[in-house]
Parts: C-alpha cells; sequence; structure tokens
C-alpha cells in the first residue's frame, strides 16, 4: 500500500470511527439517564479526542513517543487558531459566562502543570496518573453539576449537533456502534502512525513536525467538523464548548494515559520545552481576552487566530529546513505581529470586564 492511500485511508477510518463512537456513546449514555449537558461536555469531547487518543497510544507502543507529544500539542493549538478562527469567520461565536470563567482557566492550568512537568525531559508513569486522575474529578465535577442544572428541551439546544436522539433506548444497535467506531478509530490510528512515520523519513522532516502538523490537522477532523457545522446551524456556543472541552480531554486524558502505557513515559526534547509548549500555554492564555471581549469571538478575532496558526506552520516548517529566511521571520513575529495583536485585545479584554464588574445606573 502506497504512503499517500495508506494516509488519506487512515484518515478515513478514524473520521468514521469517531462519528460512530460519537454516536454510539452519546446515546448509550442518554439511554443511562445522563443529561444531554452532560453528554455535550464529556461524551462528545472525548469522542472528538478519540482520534488523538487511538494515534498517541500506538505511537507511543511503537516507539514513536515524539510523535505521540507533537499530535497532542499541535492538536490543541489547531483547535484553537484554525477551528475557532474557521469557525468565528463563518459566524460570530457566542461565549458562555462558564467558558470564561472556568473551562478556559482549567485548561490554562493543565497546559502549565504539563509544562511544568516536563521541565525533567520525561512525563513518567506518576505524571500520567495525576493527569489522568485530574481528568476524573473534573468529569465528576461536571456530572454533579450537571444533575442540578434544568435541562433544554429543544433539539437546537442540544450541546452535540451530531446527536439528536440521545436517548434512545437500542442498546445492542448503539453498543455496536460504539465498538465498532473504536475498532475503526485503532486501525486508523495504525494506517495513519506508519504513513505518517514513512512521509517523515521520506521529505527528511521529523516526527515531531509532522505530528504538530499533518497528524494533528488529521486527528481534529472530528472538532473540524463538529465546530463548522455548529457554527453553519447557528449552534455557536457548541463550536466553542467543542474545543474547549477537547483540548481539556487531550491534556488530561490523552497525554495521562499516553505517559502512563509508554514505556519509560515520554521523553521530551528541549526543543519541546522551550517552544512548543509555551505555545500551548500562550495560545490557552489567549482564549481569555479573546472570549472576553463582548462574549463573542468576531470575525476580526477569528481571522487574527487563523492567521496566526499559517505563521506558527509556517514556522515550524521553516525550523525544520533550517532555512535563511527564519531569523527574518521570528523577529517579526515576536516584536511586531504578536505586540500589535496582544496589546489592543488586552485592552479590550480590561475594558470588557470592567464595564461587567461596573453596576448598572439607576
Amino acid at each position: 500500500m502506497s504512503i499517500a492511500l495508506q494516509f488519506c485511508g487512515g484518515l478515513t477510518l478514524l473520521i468514521i470511527g469517531a462519528e460512530l463512537l460519537i454516536r454510539g456513546a452519546s446515546r448509550l449514555a442518554g439511554a443511562m439517564g445522563i443529561s444531554r449537558l452532560v453528554v455535550g461536555l464529556t461524551v462528545v469531547a472525548f469522542g472528538t479526542s478519540a482520534p488523538e487518543f487511538a494515534i498517541s497510544i500506538n505511537a507511543a507502543l511503537s516507539g514513536q513517543a515524539e510523535l505521540a507529544l507533537g499530535n497532542i500539542i499541535g492538536s490543541n493549538i489547531f483547535n484553537v487558531l484554525f477551528i475557532l478562527g474557521i469557525s468565528a469567520l463563518i459566524a460570530p461565536l457566542l461565549v458562555s459566562q462558564q467558558l470564561v470563567r472556568l473551562d478556559v482557566p482549567l485548561v490554562i492550568i493543565a497546559s502549565a502543570t504539563v509544562l511544568l512537568m516536563s521541565l525533567d525531559q520525561n512525563l513518567s508513569r506518576l505524571d500520567g496518573i495525576i493527569l489522568f486522575s485530574a481528568l476524573i474529578v473534573y468529569v465528576v465535577f461536571v456530572v454533579r453539576v450537571g444533575r442540578k442544572v434544568e435541562l433544554p428541551t429543544s433539539p437546537s439546544d442540544s450541546p452535540n449537533p451530531l446527536n439528536r436522539n440521545v436517548g434512545s433506548m437500542n442498546w445492542p444497535g448503539n453498543l455496536a456502534l460504539t465498538v465498532g467506531g473504536l475498532i475503526l478509530l485503532i486501525l486508523g490510528s495504525r494506517w495513519l502512525v506508519a504513513s505518517s512515520v514513512s512521509l517523515a523519513q521520506l521529505l527528511g522532516v521529523n516526527e515531531l513536525v509532522i505530528g504538530l502538523t499533518i497528524v494533528a490537522a488529521g486527528t481534529s477532523l472530528p472538532e473540524v467538523v463538529t465546530s463548522i457545522v455548529a457554527s453553519i446551524r447557528g449552534e455557536r456556543e457548541i463550536a466553542i464548548g467543542n474545543i474547549v472541552g477537547s483540548n481539556l480531554f487531550n491534556l488530561l486524558g490523552v497525554l495521562g494515559l499516553t505517559s502512563i502505557f509508554a514505556p519509560g513515559g515520554i521523553e521530551i526534547s528541549l526543543a519541546v520545552i522551550r517552544f512548543d509548549l509555551p505555545v500551548m500555554l500562550v495560545v490557552a492564555f489567549a482564549c481569555l481576552p479573546i472570549f472576553f471581549t463582548g462574549g463573542r469571538i468576531s470575525r476580526w478575532e477569528g481571522a487574527i487566530l487563523f492567521a496566526y496558526y499559517v505563521a506558527y506552520t509556517a514556522y515550524l516548517f521553516f525550523a525544520a529546513a533550517h532555512h535563511d529566511a527564519l531569523p527574518v521571520f521570528s523577529d517579526v513575529m515576536l516584536y511586531f505581529a504578536i505586540p500589535l495583536t496582544a496589546i489592543p485585545l488586552g485592552v479590550l479584554a480590561l475594558l470588557a470586564a470592567r464595564k461587567e464588574n461596573t453596576p448598572p445606573a439607576r
């Protein structure tokens, strides 16, 4: 089988497998009496992160730890910069207060924790246990809070645009969908990892760059489809919630379990500690001022996010190729592009926060 055919086949199986897993697991959760809100925050977020999980576990067990790590970091960066950027360009995205006050700060804390754990250049089994335990605590908290919330009855209020029959009692069929989706994810991940490694060797690009770009974009396709469809249908809060929830699952669940199962943990290079992990943390931080400005992500903010993803990808390939343009490109981004966007966004966020805290005039 050719590299291109194996790569495309792996991506196709991942997308189909994630779709089947989301449908089956969501309906099983509904049949067990779990609310739509909780299904959206947990089952759907895990379902769209399932390709990252399958790829990372398979890569770690195969000895390609850099590909596993690059996939997780790259997916989180891709989710925010590319998917939210494209979704906001389609239609401005509404931001709930829960995202600003709870979920985004949790993603920031998780990103910072992973960076601190990586300073010894290894994510050990103990680190993985800590991360995965934090995920369990988060899920338990969400379930407990979700049971106290009165749930929407309108289909348009469902947190999962792919799921319209959450309460279906067809247990055998839904169980078959779930198991079938998992099998396709495992098979697709094996094809994608194998073809990605071959492609990296053919192009002379290291596995980390392939994981940060091609594989990360490929495994984030479920999030792409879900968020773009949600934006087109006008379910704009779903587009953001899907991304934030998936990023949290990637860090705590996917990276946690990968660290547990990988022989000797995940080795992390100094380049990742000095650049890629800080970029992931900065991207998570960037969500706060953007989400705070007017309670939505406007089209121009979406354009900024998308432009930064293009710049990030260009930097990776310039660095991998040791291109002469890399120093100039780095200086332009560091001293001009980033300040010119960070300062106005910070000011707008402060104004929005002050306006929110100002008591209404009588």
